[in-house]
Formats: C-alpha cells, sequence, structure tokens
C-alpha cells in the first residue's frame, strides 16, 4: 500500500511540481492532495496537471475548525509536505501528525528564519547581510517558524555582484534538486 503525501502551498508551487514529478512513478508513495490557502495559487494548476485533488481553506476553517484535519484523515494522509506555504501550522495539526510534517527554508537556519522570513524577504536580508553563501534547510515543522529539528541542509556560494534574482535562482536549484529526494527517504522511514 502506497504511503500518501498532502502538499501544502500558498503561491506558485515550483517546489510542489518538482515532488509531483519526483513521485508520478513512485510504487511506494503518491501525493494524494495538495491544499492551499489561497485560491489564485499556481499551484492549483499544477496539480491539475498531474490530475491531484486540491482543497482551497480559509483562516477559519485552519484555525478555529478540524475540517482540514478531518479532510487528511479521510483520505488516509500520511504525511504533510510544506512546500512555500506562508501560514503558521496549529497545534492541532501538528498533534495530529507528528514528526510528519516538514518544510523548506530558502536559508540557512538558524540564520534568517522566523516569522516573515520567507522567499524574497530571505534572499534580500542574505545579500543584506553580505553573506558569502546561501542555502536551503529542510526541516520538521514545529509549533514556531522554523525552528524544527534540522533534516537535511545545502550550500551555495554567492558571489560578488550577485543580485537578488541570482541568489534566488541558487537557492531554487538547490531545493528541486534535494527537496522531493529529502522527501522520499523521510516517507520512507515512517510506519503506514
Amino acid at each position: 500500500m502506497k504511503k500518501r503525501i498532502a502538499i501544502f502551498a500558498s503561491g506558485s508551487g515550483s517546489n510542489a511540481q518538482k515532488i509531483m514529478e519526483h513521485f508520478k512513478r513512485s510504487n511506494e508513495i503518491e501525493i494524494s492532495l495538495v491544499l492551499t490557502n489561497n485560491a489564485d495559487a499556481y499551484v492549483l494548476q499544477r496539480a491539475d496537471n498531474f490530475e491531484i485533488p486540491t482543497h482551497i481553506f480559509d483562516k477559519h476553517e485552519f484555525y478555529k475548525t478540524e475540517e482540514v484535519i478531518d479532510l487528511l484523515k479521510n483520505l488516509d494522509i500520511d504525511f504533510i509536505v510544506l512546500a512555500g506555504f506562508l501560514w503558521l501550522i496549529p497545534q492541532n495539526l501538528i498533534a495530529a501528525y507528528p514528526g510528519r510534517i516538514v518544510n523548506i527554508h530558502p536559508a540557512i537556519l538558524p540564520k534568517f528564519g522566523g516569522k516573515g522570513m520567507y522567499g524574497d524577504h530571505v534572499h534580500n536580508a542574505v545579500i543584506a547581510a553580505g553573506e558569502s553563501e546561501g542555502g536551503i534547510t529542510i526541516h520538521y515543522v514545529d509549533e514556531n517558524y522554523d525552528e524544527g529539528e534540522y533534516i537535511y541542509q545545502a550550500r551555495y556560494k554567492i558571489d560578488k555582484g550577485d543580485n537578488l534574482e541570482m541568489v534566488k535562482f541558487k537557492g531554487q536549484q538547490l531545493e528541486h534538486l534535494h527537496y522531493p529526494r529529502v522527501v522520499e527517504t523521510v516517507v520512507k522511514k515512517i510506519k503506514k
């Protein structure tokens, strides 16, 4: 029986797409659902291209009800992957999936993490700090932004004169290369 992953995303979903591609022909793991808090998120189109069901939810449903958890349980979801999902995960969802929620952050944590540190905000902070390298951190999710146990980190060199687009490009290359593989490794270890 395949292990079933749900992906949460808020925007374009380029990491979500790489994960969908990675597991498309897997005999062990499938992407069973894509959830978003943004009805205009391009990740919905990406999911549709792979014929993966989607669910759009609002703040009330996510934070004040058990509806999202009930949906995940009804679909026998085993694992949750955050791929550019911007809301803090509520305690009841963490309790329902202990050690089964991962996130990717576009910096080497603990630097440049926390509330409001996502996407270009992170890359601009890395550049402004004059860092000689950037990177990614894949980590478990807890009740705080970017504080869960680290699973994997990878670095890239920031050259003098690299602008926001270059730094973002280098980071996304690492994300797309490593996130699907790391997700597979972690999911294979969990008991069905």
